[in-house]
């Protein structure tokens, strides 16, 4: 347990303004790329996304921790953000069906965090300057040596992660009788993704992100699904050229998030990094097929790029965000392909687009 004396901790961000607050979670040091969620609950949720791979998050609510931890409130196996950030971090929490405390997960799962912190400050400068790398300290005081540990840290723009995240060996999921088989490209895929699919009662294969699609030609899938995933899309050649042999199969194909950006690239649309991503549960989107509006919960730091999209002959815009109005949505003219940027198995957010798990049930069927 953490000690009960105050200990302090530093944030140092890349471009060299300084936090100072107290320590939490594991006492050590951290780094990663900075960046915000906006959601007020799912904080176990949010920092087991394997999305945030290798990043630092700040969570907006003023209290992080105050309903416990749960084994079961899970996204992956194992936290995978880098560090934390928040107002209030709390070790005391009241909900009766938690198995330990917020201070007791962090440590087990060797995570250095910092609380005390004007996250209200810190979120309006990220949305100014824009995402960067930082780093987090309750072992070192020295700013400058934590400037010399910063200065290593590469940068998200062109890091490939997804592989690294990715399951190492090939597994199922739902039932093995069912009638419509999905082969599921895992490049961080969310647990709930997974049991939305299943829960419509399919039959699921889950492949590692560098399985050539002739190894899942032995399942016979009746559709693919493209998962999210953490780091920059640009530099993964390997799975880019997986979803245009996808594409040659006519075969339905649904991609979300990273995998929205993958099947974007296999039809000669760049994506670029964001100023500062969009992370939270709240994010207005528009259908512009049925011409109804969706909250949607969203994480992603990378996007595809507005202009290539609306120039393209092969792509259709389906949703946009409405606060920016970029791209949330496309599919394939004349292929069975489409794919969303936000997240419609909603852990934790709103339900408002599951739906599209439905749409590529059907259409597998048909």
């Amino acid at each position: 347990m953490l000690d009960t004396q105050k200990r302090e901790a530093i944030l140092l961000l890349e471009d060299g303004n300084v936090f100072r607050g107290e320590a939490f979670g594991k006492i050590g040091t951290t780094t990663g790329e900075i960046c915000f969620n906006t959601g007020m609950t799912g904080y176990q949720e949010v920092f087991t996304d394997p999305s945030y791979y290798g990043q630092v998050i700040i969570m907006n609510a003023v209290h992080i921790g105050n309903y416990g931890v749960k084994a079961a409130d899970v996204e992956s196996n194992s936290v995978k953000i880098r560090g934390l950030i928040a107002r209030n971090l709390e070790e005391k929490y009241s909900r009766f069906q938690a198995d330990n405390s917020l201070q007791q997960y962090l440590e087990s799962q060797n995570i250095v965090a910092i609380h005390q912190v004007d996250t209200r400050a810190l979120v309006a400068h990220i949305r100014t300057a824009g995402a960067m790398n930082c780093i987090i300290s309750s072992e070192i005081t020295d700013v400058n040596e934590l400037k010399k540990q910063l200065d290593k840290v590469p940068s998200m723009d062109g890091l490939e992660l997804a592989s690294t995240v990715s399951t190492k060996e090939v597994y199922e999921v739902g039932n093995p009788h069912s009638p419509v088989r999905i082969a599921v490209y895992d490049f961080g895929v969310k647990k709930n993704i997974l049991t939305s699919l299943a829960e419509r009662g399919t039959h699921i294969r889950v492949y590692p992100a560098k399985t050539p699609l002739k190894e899942t030609e032995d399942f016979n899938p009746h559709g693919y699904f493209i998962s999210n995933g953490p780091g920059d899309p640009a530099p993964m050649d390997y799975a880019v050229k997986t979803v245009k042999e996808i594409l040659q199969k006519d075969k339905p194909l649904f991609g979300i998030c990273l995998g929205h950006q993958l099947l974007a690239l296999a039809n000669d649309i760049p994506t670029f990094k964001m100023h500062h991503g969009h992370r939270g549960l709240n994010h207005p989107v528009k259908n512009l097929v049925t011409g109804r509006s969706e909250i949607t919960t969203q994480n992603h730091g990378f996007g595809v790029d507005p202009e290539a999209v609306r120039k393209s002959d092969k792509v259709e815009i389906t949703h946009v965000n409405l606060n920016d109005e970029s791209i949330e949505g496309i599919r394939i003219k004349g292929k069975p392909a489409f794919s969303v940027q936000y997240h419609p198995e909603s852990t934790p957010g709103p339900h408002d687009s599951r739906y599209l798990f439905d749409e590529f049930i059907a259409m597998m069927k048909n």
